[in-house]
């Protein structure tokens, strides 16, 4: 890459403009601290809704509004027992990012 400018090696080494869309829309959903506590609860345990308002002290509705965001970024995921639905991480990525980000504001 010799004679090559810096400006033109970023520019090859950028993400498609779709996936930076998609990365800035995920780093949306993070930014809501109720659905931060709700992803901290479930760190703890798989819960249905009616756990995760009890534990939070907010109305089911509340929390079945922000479960249905963080599921459809896939941020958690929702299996049923019975008659109920039960909440969990999607995958160890969320634990991830958010211990990532804990570290980052508690340093």
């Amino acid at each position: 890459m010799a004679g090559q400018s810096k400006a033109q090696e970023v520019k090859e080494q950028m993400p498609d403009e779709n996936m930076l869309y998609d990365l800035a829309e995920l780093f949306k959903v993070f930014g809501d601290s109720t659905r931060i506590r709700i992803l901290f609860a479930l760190f703890e345990s798989e819960m249905s809704v009616s756990d995760i308002a009890e534990s939070l002290q907010m109305t089911q509705s509340a929390i079945s509004h922000q479960l249905r965001i963080l599921k459809q970024s896939k941020l958690v995921g929702a299996r049923r027992e019975g008659k109920q639905i039960i909440y969990s991480l999607a995958d160890d990525h969320v634990r991830t990012i958010i211990n990532q980000g804990w570290d980052h504001v508690t340093e």
